[in-house]
């Protein structure tokens, strides 16, 4: 029996979903809450037609976009050297640590009034959600790499700046795109809470502001258009990992 195509397996997964969704919105106690798909698409027409839509998906775009590149940018050397070195491991981890049981709204109050309500705020809120997330996701690739071939390298006399650069590196590269898989995703679900800032626009600000007249349907079409866009992102992650990992699984075969 041949196997069914993954493709189709996707499509049939996707039609269920909506015939799921359709179902419940029949029943009058659920369909207040969750409108139908017809409904939804309505108004995404509605929404896409007046331009709100492209100027919320802009505005969240460009935040979720600022704080996870921020996130990155300090995530990757701080992981590198607390796995490099124990001095700083022992200094910086309970930090990270820390901090990473809070949940980013808890720091809202504490941005707002440091920073006010403006874009900085917002990026702030993304930046350490997505740092703390990365940060350790790094780390941990860097310290599984196979000592072996640290101890390899040194015997053929490399330095540690070689080590670092050629072994260290192109060894924990995977992890390095599995973190920012996971920031990405930490971006995206805290990008709510970072427009709750004072946004007068974006997704976040969109879904808050229907829910305050009871549009279930704008709520529903917010959700739906971040999931989208964070699934999409995540789809072009892949496809760089398996782009530019190639090589260790040719090495494994």
């Amino acid at each position: 029996m041949n196997k069914i195509p993954k493709w189709l397996l996707t499509i049939i997964s996707i039609v269920a979903g909506l015939v799921v969704w359709y179902l419940l919105s029949a029943i009058p106690s659920v369909g207040a809450i969750i409108t139908t798909p017809i409904r939804v698409l309505k108004t995404f027409q509605a929404e896409v037609a007046s331009g709100r839509m492209l100027t919320n998906v802009w505005a969240s775009l460009l935040r979720v976009l600022g704080g996870f590149s921020l996130g990155l940018i300090v995530a990757i050397p701080v992981a590198f050297v607390m796995a490099w070195y124990a001095i700083a491991r022992a200094i910086v981890d309970p930090w990270i640590q820390f901090f990473r049981t809070i949940p980013p709204i808890a720091l809202i109050p504490l941005v707002i009034v440091s920073q006010g309500v403006g874009e900085s705020a917002k990026i702030s809120v993304i930046f350490v959600s997505t740092f703390l997330v990365m940060v350790i996701s790094i780390f941990q690739g860097v310290r599984n790499v196979d000592p072996t071939l640290i101890r390899a390298a040194r015997v053929l006399g490399a330095t540690d700046k070689h080590i670092f650069l050629e072994v260290i590196v192109p060894a924990s590269f995977p992890y390095i795109l599995v973190g920012v898989r996971l920031g990405l995703a930490a971006a995206w679900t805290t990008l709510v809470a970072a427009e709750l800032t004072g946004a007068n626009k974006g997704l976040g600000n969109m879904i808050m502001e229907a829910s305050l007249y009871f549009r279930m349907d704008v709520v529903i079409l917010g959700i739906i258009v971040i999931g989208i866009i964070g699934l999409s992102m995540d789809k072009f992650v892949l496809f760089l990992e398996r782009r530019l990992t190639g090589w260790q699984e040719l090495r494994q075969g």
